[in-house]
């Protein structure tokens, strides 16, 4: 193999380590997931967790990829939007391994990584992306040297959402992939079913959503006797629709002709559905990485620190710390 950069993701309940080779050929991640036995992501433990799984998915990744050190040519890492104790984790492992290595460290932004994946995997050239995942929504466009957020969730992200009520239901994390198929399998039983049967709040507020009130009037509908299957299908219905709503409208304000779908929740294929029926209807493109790529993973964070240093210097130690509240728009975009 040539020459590669490897790419170290710890935002939150996922750890792991990915690549890209030097011509931008990724290749897969090797991950561990944080699973709280019981309520949502405790920090502490996540970054415990990631501790101590650090030198087995290195060794791992090494190993089974056959690379020496002197094949690596730089290290990324996820420098933020995160969790701090999770963030950390990432970021001393990188600099150690820069320190040891001898090579450039280049610290990245997670949302932008996700954009850039995209891009690699799908070919397409200046999309606006659906970012949605358990800590973020947003709609985000490139304008000159940066990828603006055109909108984005004013409470909880999407995937959040998600996972909180399916926690009330006793569902296992992660909830989003038991509540696609609940409400697959609920939708098979039923498939003249439409939204008036479990009615939920559509809350878009011009290019902003938020997600608070449909999740608390799900657990009501459930509370009230409804079937688990039609509230999990009317919650993706509502909230996914919300959420191509304020795409289609960002592709109308922005002009542009491609939307790339991003984050956990872009593995979901019934919003996958609406994006392709919505740009179909507007005669645009609707596109998205392979669910590998969706998912919080190192290629992405690799594939990100390979284009910055294309036209950008690695970054000083002295500036390397972590900033768990780092956003879309912070980061200078130099490459094409």
């Amino acid at each position: 193999m040539s020459g590669v950069i490897i790419g170290v993701e710890s935002t939150a309940h996922t750890f792991s380590f990915g690549l890209v080779t030097d011509e931008g050929r990724p290749c897969k991640s090797y991950s561990a997931l944080y699973r709280p036995e019981e309520g949502g992501i405790h920090p502490r433990e996540a970054a415990d967790h990631h501790s101590n799984l650090a030198s087995q998915l290195i060794s791992r990744l090494m190993n089974e990829e056959s690379l020496h050190p002197d094949d690596v040519k730089a290290i990324a890492y996820s420098q933020g939007p995160g969790l701090g104790p999770c963030l950390r984790v990432g970021a001393n492992v990188s600099r150690a391994l820069s320190q040891q290595w001898n090579i450039p460290l280049v610290g990245v932004n997670h949302c932008v990584a996700h954009i850039e994946i995209g891009r690699n995997q799908t070919g397409c050239v200046d999309p606006v992306l659906l970012y949605v995942s358990g800590g973020n929504t947003q709609v985000i466009a490139r304008a000159g040297e940066r990828y603006q957020v055109l909108g984005e969730t004013l409470d909880i992200g999407i995937g959040n959402m998600l996972d909180k009520f399916a926690r009330t239901q006793g569902l296992a994390f992660p909830g989003g992939p038991k509540i696609e198929q609940l409400a697959r399998d609920w939708h098979q039983k039923n498939p003249k079913a439409n939204v008036d049967l479990v009615e939920l709040p559509y809350s878009v507020q011009g290019m902003d959503l938020n997600f608070s009130g449909i999740l608390n009037a799900a657990i009501q509908k459930v509370n009230e006797g409804f079937e688990l299957g039609a509230v999990c299908w009317s919650l993706q219905e509502y909230a996914f629709a919300a959420c191509i709503e304020v795409a289609e409208r960002a592709l109308a304000h922005s002009g542009k002709s491609e939307l790339l779908l991003g984050g956990g929740v872009a593995c979901n294929e019934r919003i996958r559905e609406m994006a392709r029926i919505m740009c179909e209807q507007r005669g645009s493109v609707g596109t998205w990485p392979e669910k590998q790529y969706c998912i919080d993973n190192g290629t992405m964070i690799a594939e990100l620190g390979r284009r910055m240093l294309e036209t950008q210097n690695p970054t000083d130690l002295d500036y390397s710390a972590i900033n768990p509240s780092l956003r879309t728009d912070h980061t200078i975009v130099t490459w094409d």
